[in-house]
Order: C-alpha cells, then sequence, then structure tokens
C-alpha cells in the first residue's frame, strides 16, 4: 500500500505506549491482557456531541453554549475509523458497537457503518456491527443504516412518563419521538432492539415498572428492556453512592409483578445478567458495575472521538491512535501498538471500588460522552 514507516522508538513517543519489541509477531486474534483476558469488543466514538443534556452524563451547568466541542479536524475520518478496526479485527475483535455523544449527529454514517460492515475477521466472518444511540434521530436514519450492513441497536429511555422524560434529558425532548424511532428500528428489521434504562434513585425509579410493562405489552420478545447502575463516570455528574439502586432491588420490583427465570449468558464477557418473563413476554437485562463488578471477564476497549485508546470506562487517560494513523504507522505498527497497550492491561476499577470505600482511582476520570459507554 505504500505505507509510510516510522521508527519504533517515534512510535512509542507518538501513542505513549511503555515498549513495543521490534520483532512482535503477528497478530493471530489470541490477544489477552495481564489478567488473561481477551480483546473481542471494541466501542467506537464517533461523536463528543449531543443532542441531549442528561445530569448522568452531560450536564447542562458543565456543557452549556459555551463548552467547547472537538472541532472537525480532530475527529478520526471515517477511512482512519475503518482502518484501525481493520487492525483490531486481526487481534480478535468480532464486535463493533459505534456511540458517542450522539452518533447519529455525525453526518453520514451509514457511509461509515458500510465501511466497516465490509470488514471481516481472519476467518473471513463478518463483525457484529451495533449502534447505541439516545433515539431521538433513529426514526429518520433507521433505514438507511439498516440498508448499509447495521446488526443492531441500543436505544437509551430513562422513563416513559413524558414529564419525567424530559426532565432528565433536560432539553424537552419527547419521550414519543423516541419511541417511534424504536417502531421504525423495528420496521428496519433490527429486533430484537434493546433498551437501556439508567436507573438513579429519587429520580426515575417509579418509573421501572411502568417501562417494563409498556415494552411488555407492546413489544413482547422484539424489545430487551436493560436496567443500568447509576454509575460513576467521568467526574461531572456529581454521582453520589446514595442515588444508586442496586440492580437486586429493581429485580424485586419487577419480581413482585411478574415472575422472573434466568437465563445464560450468550457470550463470555457480556455484561448484562438476563432474565426471561416467565410467562414468555420476553426478557430483561441487568448491567451491575456498581454492585456486582464483571471486570473479572471484561473484554472491552474503547477508541474516542479523536483516537485514543482507552482500556477501561472509568480511565483518566488515552493512548493516542490517531498520532500514529497521521504520523505514517504501517498496520503492523499499528498492530504492535495495540498488543503493547492490550497486553499490559490490568484495568479492574468496578472491583476496586467494590471492595473498598475508597479505592486507588483516578481523580479525573475521562467524560463518557468521550467515549461512550
Amino acid at each position: 500500500m505504500g505505507e509510510k514507516v516510522i521508527a519504533l522508538s517515534d512510535l512509542r513517543a507518538l501513542a505513549d505506549i511503555p515498549d513495543i519489541p521490534a520483532d512482535a509477531p503477528a497478530p493471530d486474534g489470541l490477544l489477552s491482557d495481564a489478567l488473561g483476558r481477551p480483546l473481542r469488543d471494541l466501542r467506537i466514538s464517533v461523536t463528543d456531541r449531543c443532542n441531549f443534556r442528561c445530569s448522568y452524563c452531560m450536564p447542562k451547568e458543565v456543557f452549556d453554549r459555551d463548552y467547547r466541542f472537538l472541532p472537525q479536524s480532530s475527529l478520526l475520518s471515517f477511512e482512519e475509523i475503518t482502518r484501525l478496526a481493520a487492525v483490531f479485527a486481526l487481534h480478535g475483535v468480532t464486535k463493533l458497537r459505534l456511540t458517542g455523544g450522539e452518533p447519529l449527529m455525525r453526518k453520514h454514517l451509514d457511509d461509515l457503518v458500510r465501511m466497516l460492515a465490509a470488514l471481516r475477521t481472519p476467518s473471513g466472518e463478518p463483525l457484529e456491527l451495533t449502534l447505541t444511540t439516545n433515539g431521538s434521530l433513529l426514526a429518520r436514519h433507521a433505514p438507511a443504516l439498516r440498508a448499509a450492513g447495521l446488526t443492531r441497536v441500543t436505544v437509551s429511555l430513562d422513563a416513559l412518563d413524558d414529564a419525567i422524560f424530559q426532565r432528565m434529558n433536560d432539553v424537552g425532548f419527547p419521550v414519543g419521538e423516541v419511541l417511534a424511532g424504536i417502531d421504525a428500528a423495528l420496521a428496519a428489521g433490527f429486533g430484537p432492539v434493546k433498551v437501556n434504562m439508567v436507573v438513579k434513585r429519587g429520580t426515575n425509579e417509579h418509573e421501572i415498572v411502568p417501562l417494563a410493562r409498556h415494552m411488555r405489552d407492546h413489544y413482547g420478545p422484539q424489545v430487551v428492556l436493560r436496567f443500568i447502575e447509576y454509575m460513576d463516570v467521568g467526574a461531572t455528574n456529581g454521582w453520589r453512592m446514595d442515588e444508586v439502586l442496586p440492580s437486586q432491588a429493581v429485580q424485586a420490583l419487577l419480581a413482585e409483578v411478574w415472575p422472573l427465570v434466568p437465563l445464560p449468558a450468550r457470550s463470555p464477557g457480556e455484561t448484562a445478567q438476563r432474565l426471561a418473563y416467565a410467562d414468555g413476554r420476553g426478557e430483561v437485562g441487568f448491567i451491575s458495575s456498581v454492585t456486582q463488578a464483571f471486570c473479572g471477564e471484561c473484554n472491552r476497549a474503547r477508541l474516542s472521538t479523536e483516537g485514543k485508546l482507552f482500556t477501561c470506562l472509568f480511565a483518566s487517560r488515552g493512548h493516542d491512535l490517531r498520532a500514529l494513523l497521521r504520523g505514517g504507522a504501517s498496520d503492523a505498527q499499528l498492530a504492535a501498538a495495540v498488543s503493547g497497550l492490550w497486553s499490559r492491561r490490568k484495568d479492574r476499577y468496578s472491583e476496586l471500588r467494590s471492595a473498598s470505600s475508597a479505592p486507588d482511582e483516578p481523580r479525573q476520570r475521562i467524560e463518557m460522552h468521550y467515549i461512550g459507554g
């Protein structure tokens, strides 16, 4: 391809990588970190912008009209994203998730989907290609995304009551338009659609049963509702432990109305505990990062909007892969950089937080809108 090859010493400096051996082996899909966890899932943030101002992610008092988001020139291009995704696929990644910010605010996202959908694993299998969205623009884009090769869609929805939902998104966006986005996704062939509800004690816990009832009655197995414990991601959301409603408490609320039976995990490293309604009307999931840490099987890496690699959702710093891309690194050097970073990974923040009321944690964790969920 006529790639310009740069020195390994310069490569290390560009990406802030401790060491890259000159004889690094070619990727074989078997890359594991220092705790034996494989690399299987890459989450790609395509924009740091969002049209919502949810308090647990992008509180309006911080992300106001004067907040400076990244300029377009800082964002990875679609070609750069695709090239990196191909490198990660060689290292064993089988799933790509597009996130934000709100990913549908990135123009022509279906073009990126089409490029990523053409990638293959070393064995020739297509990658699972998914999208997490707040649903506000989904009705408009769902058909094009499906036609481009998107596999699945996850929609964030924190309340069914319109007043509560508008208060939580803090921009007055109506819940009906998100529900229309879910309908459009199903019509486009994305079923089952996952719907994520972040539960914050004192804010929306009384919406748990109404939202579950709506999803059961209107969609049945075509929508999987998942409840997420309010997490201490970033440094701007004012997180407090007393605002966390444990997943066990959420399960208890649901079980009072509908009996639940456990389901097995679909794949290693799955974050959600799955339970089915005993009457066969679908299932629900519980993501319990705070009370039941799942660091031990975490196989996810995150690529920020401007091309920094983060090996943990709660990280305070990333490694600059964009500098390598724009500095002339070869594909082999990019692969060696990823291998060097992942093989040294020891992140297990949630386990440390669960084991201690004051773990040794970074003071300034990166914000969720910058690296996605």
